[in-house]
């Protein structure tokens, strides 16, 4: 009998956690996002620099987002597959340079990366795994060289106003593909760039047309705040 119900177990667990799999692993492309440190800072909320010391005066990355077409997006896709900081270490430094942290209290890196490992990451597994995922983000970030596409526009940080359209002309004729541009507000309430998001194929090896942009708008004209 124990047998018995042990097979009836391991059939009905087996299709369940192979659906379970398959439906993790089931995206249609990723955002790459990558984030303006001085609009970090420059909120009520304010920011604290990394243990490791300031970040350079360019845009980091925030992550690499799986999703799907509909506009919705898989997330914690894996549960048995936590951060191991090991799995990375070749990467550390460059991750603190280029990846960095701007949370508070002040940390080295460690936690939001498990954030975005384990949030995100975990949903690509099914083309990336856990090194391939950081170093993926790290290519990406290094070929687009988004903060000199800005500067070869005239768009520099330097507490200057632009229009949106400007930014997203220049990072169209730079990189060849549409952004899409996230705001936020300094602490007197200004419009200021904050995120800017290009698309890459669900290989996370191509830049591509976003098939659908996230919800949210931008005012017509938006600092680019120093750093």
């Amino acid at each position: 009998m124990k047998l018995v119900t042990s097979i009836l177990i391991n059939l009905f667990l087996v299709p369940q956690l192979f659906l379970g799999l398959v439906l993790s692993q089931d995206f249609d492309f990723f955002y790459f996002v990558q984030q303006w440190p001085g609009s970090y800072c420059d909120t009520k909320k304010s920011c604290c620099y990394p243990t490791t010391g300031k970040p350079p005066a360019d845009f980091g990355i925030h992550g690499l987002w799986p999703n799907y077409e509909s506009g919705s997006y898989p997330s914690n896709c894996d549960p048995n597959s936590p951060f191991d900081p090991s799995e990375i270490s070749d990467l550390t430094s460059s991750m603190q340079k280029n990846w960095p942290t701007l949370a508070c209290p002040s940390n080295d890196g460690t936690n939001f990366w498990s954030h975005e490992w384990e949030k995100h990451g975990t949903c690509s597994e099914s083309v990336l795994n856990q090194h391939n995922y950081f170093e993926t983000a790290l290519g990406l970030k290094k070929s687009i060289g988004l903060l000199n596409v800005l500067k070869n526009a005239g768009i520099n940080p330097s507490g200057s106003s632009y229009s949106l359209e400007s930014i997203k002309d220049a990072v169209k004729e730079g990189t060849g593909y549409t952004p899409w541009i996230e705001c936020n507000t300094d602490s007197s309430g200004n419009s200021q760039l904050y995120q800017i998001y290009m698309c890459v194929d669900n290989s996370g090896s191509n830049l591509i047309e976003c098939p659908v942009f996230p919800k949210g708008k931008c005012g017509s004209e938006i600092e680019f705040p120093s750093f």
